[in-house]
């Protein structure tokens, strides 16, 4: 159990601290707050994986399902920060999350409601987006996570993506049982000690790390509620919302426990009651992790139990800043080369979905085109909405979100609204039949 929830964790840890390594230096912080920062979210994460997996009352989908920071509060807290000033950035955008997080735990019941909507010929679609909005990630992580570095994209850093990628593969063949299970893992493991003549490996953050630390409450200052910044966090917290939605839905099917209304309502609670207290502890806005799972994809561990040892695992790692330092050994292009086989398994189940979705029928290949097409746009031509308002940005720039509403809208019109036209127009030509006599 230990092992396969370190393996969850190996496989979320840059996700989870890229958003404040790339927040922190943005509103002014120096190495050492960054790091704090950092720390703080893996301590939250932990926290707000717990809410999901083990959950109370109402609270959490109670599957293996992985919380961490969002991505999607990136650029509009980096906004946030700069018109804040660097004294007052983080506790404005602590302030906005927290106000974010409680709106969004009010409208969980009602958000979840909407699962009626989510067929397969939708879910399949998000699903695959999912995966394939994630796999350029993974390519950025291959070559070495930085694009203004000099070395970005190196033939070393390539190489040791290919390698590790051959590693999981080769394990994952020829490995059998438990073994086999945590090939992601072992693999993991098998680069970082490839990289290590190669200098990539970077170990000053283990001996600059303390042993204990915790993160203290509003550590950067009491919060701050400017309407400006919660009404952009507030629409970062519905699109993280309608990514989780599709994210419980897409686990649901792999792990033969279809995410109904009342675990959807569940799930959201702990997303944003997740949001809503991170920002006590120094976090930010909670999201599902998609990433974890086609984790639990491709090992088959369904177990809620094991997700939530590694909720543990990351708190301590945020209460112990060395121990965290340790998983941090592994260089981005191990990483890169690993995330292609995790997040391609995303995609593959969406494909699967979709084999179930009866493309053959009606108006349902059109409407999967153009979501994927939609979805795509963002990853395919990044500046395509460059004109658009940056508020309107948060959801444009995300794919996921855009490819789930346009399908949501067109199996709407589609499979819903126009089925009930037609109906309407066919009992109209239809004459009734005349009763015979008696």
């Amino acid at each position: 159990m230990f092992t396969s929830g370190l393996q969850h964790v190996a496989a979320m840890y840059a996700g989870v601290v890229a958003p404040p390594m790339i927040i922190g230096p943005a509103v002014g912080l120096s190495a050492t707050e960054t790091a704090f920062l950092m720390g703080a979210s893996l301590f939250t994460a932990g926290i707000a994986t717990l809410l999901q997996t083990i959950g109370f009352w109402r609270i959490g989908a109670r599957l293996p399902f992985v919380n961490g920071v969002s991505f999607a509060g990136v650029t509009p807290m980096i906004a946030i920060g700069n018109g804040a000033g660097p004294d007052d950035a983080l506790p404005v955008i602590f302030g906005a999350t927290i106000v974010a997080g409680v709106l969004g735990f009010v409208l969980a019941p009602y958000f979840s409601k909407l699962v009626r909507f989510f067929p397969p010929l939708v879910t399949g679609t998000v699903i695959t987006l999912i995966g394939i909005s994630l796999l350029p990630v993974a390519f950025n992580w291959a070559r070495g996570g930085n694009a203004a570095a000099d070395d970005y994209g190196d033939g070393t850093y390539l190489a040791l993506a290919a390698i590790t990628l051959v590693l999981v593969l080769v394990l994952r063949r020829v490995l059998r049982g438990f073994l086999q299970q945590i090939s992601i893992l072992l693999g993991l493991i098998g680069g970082t000690l490839v990289a290590i003549p190669f200098g990539v490996t970077n170990t000053d953050a283990i001996r600059d790390a303390d042993i204990v630390g915790f993160p203290t409450p509003f550590h950067f200052g009491a919060p701050q509620f400017d309407a400006a910044a919660i009404i952009s966090m507030c629409v970062v917290m519905l699109v993280c919302m309608t990514e989780s939605t599709a994210d419980m839905l897409a686990l649901g099917r792999i792990v033969d426990r279809p995410a109904d209304e009342r675990t959807l309502e569940g799930g959201l609670r702990a997303d944003t009651l997740g949001t809503a207290v991170s920002p006590l502890f120094n976090g930010f806005a909670c999201s599902a992790f998609a990433q974890n799972i086609g984790l639990v994809a491709m090992t088959r561990v369904r177990s809620r139990f094991v997700v939530a040892t590694g909720g543990v695992i990351l708190v301590v790692l945020g209460l112990c800043p060395m121990a965290a330092s340790l998983i941090s050994l592994v260089p981005l292009p191990v990483l890169g080369g690993a995330g292609i086989v995790l997040f391609g398994s995303v995609a593959v189940s969406g494909v699967q979905t979709l084999g179930e979705a009866a493309l053959e029928k009606g108006e349902n290949a059109l409407i999967v085109a153009v979501a994927l097409g939609v979805g795509l746009i963002p990853i395919a031509a990044p500046d395509f909405y460059h004109a658009f308002p940056e508020d309107l940005l948060v959801v444009l720039d995300s794919g996921i979100s855009t490819g789930c509403l346009v399908a949501v809208a067109l199996n709407l019109a589609f499979n819903h609204l126009g089925a009930r036209a037609a109906d309407e127009r066919t009992a109209e030509v239809v004459p009734h039949p005349v009763p015979a006599p008696h």
